[in-house]
């Protein structure tokens, strides 16, 4: 019997659950979504135990309901090899996704922010990535000259660090430009094959969020 496709629950656009559509993507797994619209979609979720904390992102997978971003991210993972071979490759993976998840957390807030703040805080994104996190990655592919970042395979680190890179390029064009050994690692993971399919137009990746998704984030999640 052919495995039931994991089924994920969460408005249509990027938000923390576009992550999870990236790591599902690059394993190469076939998924449905049900996108909330509205607050009473949210309230039956809700009424009907099946957010353990109240709270979206929410994934069916393998007869359970997943809530936290992180916690699904893990389970996915490790179920489809993107988390090491140990437990030291492992640790490393996790210091690495969690890092870059705090820069990726900073993109998520932007549309959310007044117009006044958000070209601000573009700026302020730049110098964090430029002056934090991008220089540890320039240094680990430089050191260990391999393709990935950790156990020279491609791991759960790799997609989200790629996810992070291109939706800041969005905003901020050229800002790899001092970063020769990023540059190169973004090209050669986005032509990883299912990376590559999932980049390619027609798939579920969401676009950038325009005011019609912060309209329906608002409408779905403000009291």
């Amino acid at each position: 019997m052919a495995e039931k496709k994991p089924k994920l629950h969460y408005p249509n656009g990027r938000g923390r659950m576009e992550t999870v559509r990236w790591v599902l993507a690059a394993a190469g797994v076939e998924f449905d979504e049900e996108f909330l619209e509205t607050k009473e979609q949210l309230q039956k979720l809700q009424d009907g135990n099946h957010l353990l904390f109240q709270q979206v992102p929410m994934v069916e997978i393998d007869g359970m309901k997943l809530v936290q971003t992180r916690s699904i991210l893990h389970y996915i993972a490790d179920k489809h090899n993107l988390f090491g071979k140990d437990l030291k490759e492992r640790t490393l993976i996790d210091m690495y996704v969690e890092g870059t998840l705090d820069l990726l957390e900073l993109i998520i807030m932007h549309p959310f922010l007044k117009p006044d703040d958000q070209q601000k805080e573009v700026v302020s994104m730049a110098q964090k990535a430029i002056l934090r996190y991008f220089p540890v990655f320039e240094k680990v592919l430089r050191e260990h000259g391999q393709r990935f970042l950790v156990g020279n395979q491609l791991s759960l680190a790799d997609v989200v660090l790629l996810q992070t890179i291109l939706a800041l390029e969005e905003k901020i064009p050229n800002i790899l430009s001092s970063f020769p050994h990023l540059q190169e690692y973004s090209v050669k993971m986005s032509n990883v094959p299912t990376i590559r399919k999932f980049l390619e137009p027609g798939s579920k990746k969401k676009p950038p969020p325009d005011e019609i998704y912060v309209r329906t984030v608002y409408n779905v999640f403000m009291p």
